[in-house]
């Protein structure tokens, strides 16, 4: 499944990637083959793992946490058909005017969002239009379903197992960079001038350029964005800039998705504890030398066991509590009348808390409270304690949680 859906087509979703997927597992394991799944998008991969995909009408399927679009699907006859986008549609609409509305329907599901997670709001709006069921309901049948855990429905296959490539992120860098550098030289200019040529030119003179779905979601795309649109008139020195900031935001973007990789890892499957987590082995894939002794041979041993039904000589990693004591709530609400925002989560709030916006908005509503208190006292007298008045009213005011929507 590499390099078999034409750029074009912008309608591919999660969807027709599970069915075509799990077809083909099921192919080999008719041969008495076992199916590895290599990659790559995490998002993807859960579809394959876990039954996660809500039917809607009998036709049409949707994902319940999905941000692509749904239009293509697979009838009964094995043809595909095209139905109405209406996320797409809902997506079209004012963030809290979408969110309001999920907020009548679903009000557990609309405390878990964040009103300007358009995508997210508008699938579980769709949802609940396709179904006539709130789309919180939905989640919560899979969950208790024989084998259902915190991650969803049951696991599609029995004893799955997952090897976790990873590496120390300054070798995993180094390694990103050159990995760039390679693609610029087997093609990936020229990849990304046809492409233009056949389609976003076109969409480029409509003035709808839309990087938020289908194949522009992917990295290399936006990154390049200014040098493929700068026109035949641009100096040779400003298009080779641009080249070149869009060389360096791509080696950028990439490195900052190997993190989000790796976090989604320990997220799903190391901080969520349940019947239908997958055991996940760590492979230090840092030097390359030492490939078959630490990578290859214990995942090979490994393998071995699990086909025999024997516990591995290695380890999976542990589950972890999250935080001691008092459970994260993940879907807390809070705002912040400092920056002016609302954060989703206990372990984002605390985040948030620390971040170098944050203290920048505190000190400088402290000078300004401070000015004011000055303001207000006759000129003669030294507005002693204001700093520190203002300081602790500030820092009473942000840690305490304030709940703005019911969960």
């Amino acid at each position: 499944m590499i390099s078999f859906v034409d750029p074009l087509i912008s309608n591919y979703t999660v969807v027709d990637f599970r069915n075509k997927a799990v077809s083909i597992i099921e192919e080999i394991f008719s041969r008495k083959k076992i199916p590895i799944i290599v990659g790559g998008t995490n998002y993807y991969i859960e579809s394959l793992l876990w039954k996660v995909l809500i039917d809607t009408k009998p036709e049409t399927l949707f994902e319940n946490t999905s941000s692509l679009n749904a239009a293509a699907v697979v009838d009964h006859t094995g043809e595909e058909s095209i139905t109405l986008d209406r996320k797409a549609e809902l997506e079209k609409l004012d963030s809290q005017e979408l969110h309001r509305q999920l907020s009548e329907v679903d009000p557990e599901m609309a405390a878990r969002l964040h009103p300007h997670d358009k995508r997210k709001v508008a699938r579980s709006l769709q949802v609940f239009e396709e179904t006539g069921i709130p789309h919180s309901q939905l989640l919560h049948q899979q969950r208790v379903e024989e084998g259902g855990g915190p991650l969803g429905g049951p696991l599609r296959y029995e004893n799955p197992c997952i090897f976790w490539l990873t590496a120390a992120q300054a070798v995993l860098d180094e390694r990103l960079d050159k990995r760039v550098d390679e693609m610029l030289t087997l093609g990936l200019l020229e990849e990304l001038q046809e492409f233009h040529r056949r389609y976003n030119e076109q969409k480029l003179n409509e003035n709808s350029q839309d990087y938020q779905h289908g194949i522009f979601q992917s990295i290399g795309f936006k990154e390049f964005h200014e040098y493929l649109t700068v026109g035949d008139s641009c100096l040779e020195s400003t298009r080779a800039e641009l080249l070149q900031r869009g060389i360096e935001s791509l080696k950028q973007v990439t490195k900052r998705y190997t993190r989000k990789q790796n976090k989604w890892v320990r997220n799903r499957f190391l901080q969520r504890p349940g019947a239908n987590i997958p055991a996940v082995y760590e492979l230090d894939a840092t030097d390359v030398s030492q490939w078959e002794l630490k990578v290859l041979a214990p995942a090979l041993s490994i393998i071995n066991s699990v086909i025999k039904g024997e516990k591995p000589v290695f380890d999976p990693l542990k589950t972890e509590e999250s935080q001691k004591g008092q459970p994260e709530n993940k879907h807390s609400w809070h705002t912040c009348d400092t920056c002016g925002k609302v954060i989703i989560g206990d372990r984002e709030w605390r985040a948030h808390l620390k971040s170098k916006g944050h203290l920048h908005h505190v000190r400088k509503r402290r000078k300004l409270d401070c000015e004011a208190q000055s303001a207000e006292q006759d000129s003669s007298t030294t507005p002693s304690g204001c700093a520190t008045d203002s300081s602790k009213k500030l820092e009473d005011n942000h840690t305490k949680t304030e709940a703005s929507c019911p969960v």
